[in-house]
């Protein structure tokens, strides 16, 4: 007998999380493939002997409802109401003490309440659990570099790049482009961000930090070429407009520069980006 789960996961850090098309971009990229397909089966032997014994069958029933339970979790923790998030995954965790990815994702939410130890725990364990699941390593690697540890972040990261079962490297690549630009490695940062950008072209997290980087290095045509990706495809922050208006006045391009404008004022009249576009500081 054959039963499915399935849930259904938002589809990608920028670092900007001041809506919602961030914070999306940010869960998502965390979260990875965990759930993978979101779609787990169970087969539940079959017996013919009346008194074989039920434990086969319950466990198939724990898992079940412990998988359950950790859908349920995925999903406050997609909506950051981590609170929540937290009680569904212990629940899952209580019931089965072996799901790997209920461990993983009580990780990102202990991570995103500050609470760094008990994250460093739940990582270490699912990664024990599964020591070859490119996504827990991922998204400890990404742990590890938002705490200090970025060399040991980045030795895991290549592993995981170096997995030809990773079914997303881009992830990983832009997460190592992220862990670099800590070590104020500009270079290497920008070799993990074209990788990443080649594999997916509208990728918003490579395109925006190619974009930086080519502005940084007064490349204007560059990062108006790669903030553009985002323009066109509607993925507005203020801090895209504001890059995209720099950009744009560094060109000399008054066109897009005025209908930016008109954009970052309608759509984030209250934003420091504004401020600035209405002062003119473009430099800052």
């Amino acid at each position: 007998m054959s039963a499915k789960i399935r849930c259904q996961l938002w589809s990608n850090s920028g670092d900007n999380l001041v809506n919602n098309f961030w914070r999306k971009i940010f869960f998502s990229v965390i979260l990875s493939g965990i759930l993978s397909a979101c779609t787990t089966t169970y087969d539940a032997p079959k017996f013919t002997a009346s008194s074989a014994s039920d434990a086969p069958a319950q466990s198939a029933d724990a898992k079940k409802r412990a998988t359950l339970r950790l859908q349920l979790g995925v999903s406050y923790f997609q909506q950051a109401q981590f609170a929540t998030a937290l009680k569904e995954l212990t629940n899952a965790i209580n019931i089965d003490p072996t799901l790997s990815d209920a461990y993983g994702v009580r990780a990102l939410v202990y991570m995103q309440m500050q609470e760094t130890n008990l994250a460093e725990q739940d990582f270490v364990r699912a990664t024990q659990l599964a020591p070859n699941n490119p996504d827990h390593a991922n998204n400890y690697a990404w742990f590890l570099c938002e705490n200090g540890k970025v060399k040991q972040g980045l030795e895991i990261l290549d592993r995981v790049m170096k997995d030809r079962t990773y079914a997303q490297p881009a992830k990983a690549l832009n997460n190592a482009g992220m862990c670099s630009l800590k070590l104020k490695d500009d270079v290497t940062a920008e070799k993990y961000f074209m990788q990443a950008v080649r594999l997916d072209a509208s990728n918003p997290v490579s395109n925006l930090n190619l974009s930086r980087l080519a502005y940084k290095r007064q490349d204007w045509e560059r990062s108006q070429f790669y903030i553009n990706r985002l323009i066109k495809a509607e993925n507005y922050t203020p801090e895209v407009l504001w890059l995209a208006i720099k950009s744009s006045h560094k060109m000399n391009d008054t066109l897009s520069e005025s209908s930016l404008g008109a954009q970052l004022r309608r759509r984030f009249p209250d934003s420091d980006e504004y401020a600035l576009f209405q002062r003119g500081a473009f430099d800052e």
